[in-house]
């Protein structure tokens, strides 16, 4: 029993699933799914598709020099049925996935290092170039609650800081709705949507 790579993904073809295409040059195909057919039929790269094992192992993704991939490489030569050699190599097998796992993580955790920093040194950048964009504080406010943390005995950016996220819970993104009023003949004030029960904006 040989479980194949998929042509196309790279994924493991079990035995009696997925299709197998043969081409009339008796070259013969072997798809994990429909999925992987249908591309192939609509000659698409699979260096170009990101869910592939090619693309993976282009972008450097995917372990490419590990001598347990040498596991899964197809050999062709016949080896004489010997159940002792059998259990040795269900032993391996189990053992091999064990130590590919383990490679894995190493490598993905090697891959992934300085990610965070990277990721926080860009959003640094983006707040320093949009810094006009951001809330701002008046002045006359800014001494409201210097002095009263000098009053309280408490850290200034603190306070600040709580006074920006009450506005911040305070106010909608669209801002607030706005209501016309309308200045009678006789001098009141009424709303202009009062008459059939409708705001107006």
């Amino acid at each position: 029993m040989r479980i194949e790579p998929c042509y196309f993904c790279g994924r493991p073809a079990y035995p009696s699933k997925g299709i197998t295409f043969v081409r009339n040059d008796a070259k013969s195909f072997r798809f994990c799914r429909s999925k992987c057919h249908r591309n192939f039929k609509m000659k698409r790269n699979p260096r170009k598709l990101k869910w592939t094992k090619a693309y993976r192992r282009n972008a450097g993704k995917e372990m490419t020099v590990d001598s347990t991939l040498l596991f899964g490489a197809r050999r062709n030569e016949p080896v004489r049925y010997d159940r002792d050699l059998v259990q040795k190599t269900l032993a391996a097998m189990g053992r091999i996935s064990e130590i590919r796992a383990r490679r894995e993580r190493v490598f993905y955790k090697r891959r992934m290092a300085g990610k965070r920093e990277r990721e926080l040194a860009t959003a640094r950048e983006l707040v320093a170039k949009n810094e006009h964009l951001l809330p701002r504080m008046r002045g006359s406010e800014k001494k409201r609650l210097e002095e009263l943390a000098r009053a309280q005995g408490v850290d200034v950016d603190e306070l600040v800081e709580e006074s920006m996220a009450a506005t911040a819970k305070k106010t909608k993104v669209f801002g607030g709705e706005k209501r016309r009023l309308r200045v009678a003949v006789d001098g009141g004030v009424e709303e202009e949507g009062d008459e059939d029960g409708m705001d107006m904006d």
